[in-house]
């Protein structure tokens, strides 16, 4: 009788924690395991990690997003920053760019630096079109970098517009796999801000899973939108983020600070929940 008072407690459904296990392991398969345990860090949301300050809300995103590669390994991305304000960025050149060397991490960012003191760009022609075929009035409206957008609405949320970020980077970092994510195709752009969380910034995508609307009043015609699209709820982003401080060795008292009141009691018990089951069973075999 006793053991049914002394059951650990069930945080989430258990296909939906298998899920983050497996997609944990599918990501250190796929991403390079050796940046995951020796330069990925938990990013936390404050002015240490996101130093400085500019005046306008181009300079201040501008600004986000390159400290937000940074982290994430991928600086070397040929990317460009469009203000939704000014409408639709233009369509990506399909098939036309190019990542020299690792798709992240320290060594690829600086490969990157030195070949573009030696060449002028990361980007190279697509193989489909010859030069002598181009029409080039025709490509020089079409975008040539990876387009990501924002909508200064989203400064007022920095953990919001950081995980929106991250999020559009692990993304397109998920879509460099060359398996599909646990559950299949269906389950892509729940990988895609997993990977986000596996690149660490999960504290941003816990506390922002449940986002404020910005923009206008219901009443005032001003079309509220959400400071980022959410794919993992709240208990999800949080379980993962446990993850990934167990993997790193990180202690909770470290993380609690930085996360939602409601959430900090949840990440306690999920990080005891995931030593446990790391230990009963063969989830995830890792070693750093």
């Amino acid at each position: 009788m006793l053991s049914l008072f002394n059951r650990p407690k069930q945080l989430l459904d258990q296909e939906i924690i298998q899920w983050i296990f497996d997609s944990f392991a599918w990501s250190l398969k796929q991403f390079d395991k050796d940046v995951f345990f020796q330069e990925t860090v938990l990013v936390i949301p404050d002015n240490k990690y996101f130093p400085g300050k500019e005046t306008s809300a181009s300079g201040m995103a501008e600004l986000i997003f390159s400290q937000v590669k940074q982290y994430a390994g991928m600086s070397h991305w040929p990317t460009k920053l469009h203000n939704l304000e000014h409408g639709q960025p233009p369509a990506m050149l399909s098939n036309s760019l190019t990542i020299n060397g690792a798709f992240r991490g320290k060594k690829a960012q600086l490969q990157e630096k030195q070949s573009a003191m030696t060449e002028p760009t990361g980007v190279s022609q697509p193989a489909a079109m010859p030069v002598s075929t181009m029409d080039f009035s025709a490509l020089a409206q079409v975008e040539t970098k990876i387009p990501f957008t924002y909508h200064p609405q989203q400064l007022r949320s920095p953990e919001g517009i950081i995980s929106h970020f991250a999020h559009g980077l692990s993304h397109h970092l998920a879509s460099t796999a060359t398996e599909l994510p646990p559950g299949g195709a269906e389950y892509v752009p729940m990988a895609g801000e997993l990977v986000g969380i596996f690149m660490g910034f999960g504290i941003m995508f816990a506390n922002s899973a449940v986002v404020p609307r910005t923009g206008g009043c219901g009443g005032c015609g001003g079309g509220q939108s959400p400071v980022r699209q959410v794919f993992l709820n709240e208990e999800e982003a949080t379980y993962a983020l446990a993850v990934f401080c167990h993997l790193k060795s990180i202690e909770a008292k470290r993380v609690t600070k930085h996360l939602k009141k409601h959430l900090r009691g949840f990440f306690k018990d999920a990080m005891k929940d995931c030593k446990r089951r790391l230990a009963e069973s063969d989830q995830l075999k890792l070693s750093a």
